[in-house]
């Protein structure tokens, strides 16, 4: 039934934010960067070891790491996620501000992998082994070993230092406030990012889409329909597509993580406001609780792409729905 599958699902969540979060404060506590030098910054050689010690009891980083471990969780499961020591504000109300900004960023990116990447996928399919497929595999065999931040600084160079036609940085004009920006002011400075993201979240998905285009085409009831007369293109979009479709959404779906990975290294070139560049801030800055925060909704983040790609699964594959009798 698909409540047992739902249930199987949340289960497996509770377990790997419980595993997420018991490494990730495990890895933190261990790091050699001290959260006193990191909040002080440049002052730290100019305060006595009694203020040091003030700071340290106000964010608790005097008490043992089991008890701060234990302290950190009882909290978190009440919904209390603590307060950042950057932004002294709630960890919660920090990442919901940044997530709204990297929140457009991510769903331009992934709508124009997804749809750039299928469409690539299908021609290149079609067309196996011909000058136009050889091209389409070398782009994307190119950009899936190409690094994010490097395709996002030559972007950079030639669109907005050479050319001047996109902004420098930000996600919208320095000077102003969020609310203060027009939307296309914000879309001007969005475009640049999300280009960056795209292109190299075409690669998976193009490659992906060509090898099932294939086995599509070679398949029995695509023979019985060419031998009948019907064209390659009439095979595609009457016969072929609708298998195809399905693996490309749910990689689609999967792929959340990834486009959360790469934003991060993309807002750090673009100097955009996001979640990315948060969680780098985090670490330099030894900000815990921040960067443990962000460390669980990403976890969750990329659990629900991952659990929607199940879902989708379920829903439309009917083999999938008979043999588990999802949904009759």
């Amino acid at each position: 039934m698909i409540t047992q599958f739902l249930l199987v699902k949340t289960f497996r969540l509770i377990l790997l934010i419980a595993a997420v979060a018991t490494l990730s404060f495990v890895l933190v506590s261990s790091s050699p960067v001290d959260p006193v030098d990191a909040y002080v910054g440049a002052a730290m050689l100019r305060i006595s070891p009694d203020q040091r010690e003030v700071i340290a009891k106000r964010w608790g980083l005097d008490r043992p790491p089991v008890e701060r471990f234990g302290r950190w969780a009882g909290q978190m499961a009440t919904g209390n996620f603590g307060v950042s020591t950057i932004f002294n504000e709630p960890v919660l109300s920090v990442i919901g501000k940044r997530f709204i900004t990297s929140f457009w960023l991510m769903a331009l990116a992934w709508s124009l992998s997804g749809a750039l990447g299928f469409g690539l996928g299908l021609i290149a399919g079609a067309r196996e082994d011909t000058l136009l497929d050889r091209s389409i595999r070398l782009y994307a065999y190119t950009m899936a070993s190409t690094p994010t931040f490097w395709v996002g600084m030559i972007l950079l160079m030639i669109f907005s230092v050479s050319l001047g036609w996109t902004p420098v940085c930000c996600a919208w004009p320095p000077g102003l406030s969020a609310e203060q920006a027009t939307l296309w002011q914000r879309l001007h400075h969005l475009l640049l990012p999300a280009i960056t993201l795209s292109l190299i979240g075409i690669a998976q998905i193009t490659l992906h889409t060509r090898e099932k285009t294939i086995e599509a085409l070679r398949s029995d009831y695509s023979i019985f329909a060419r031998a009948q007369g019907e064209s390659t293109i009439g095979i595609v979009f009457r016969r072929a597509l609708r298998n195809v479709a399905l693996p490309a959404v749910t990689l689609q779906f999967a792929s959340l993580g990834e486009l959360f990975g790469g934003a991060v290294l993309a807002e750090q070139v673009f100097a955009y406001p996001g979640l990315g560049r948060t969680t780098v801030e985090a670490g330099i800055r030894g900000d815990i609780p921040l960067l443990l925060g962000i460390v669980l909704f990403s976890t969750i983040f990329v659990f629900t792409g991952n659990f929607m790609a199940d879902l989708i699964y379920h829903l439309v594959d009917p083999r999938l729905r008979k043999a588990t009798g999802a949904i009759s």
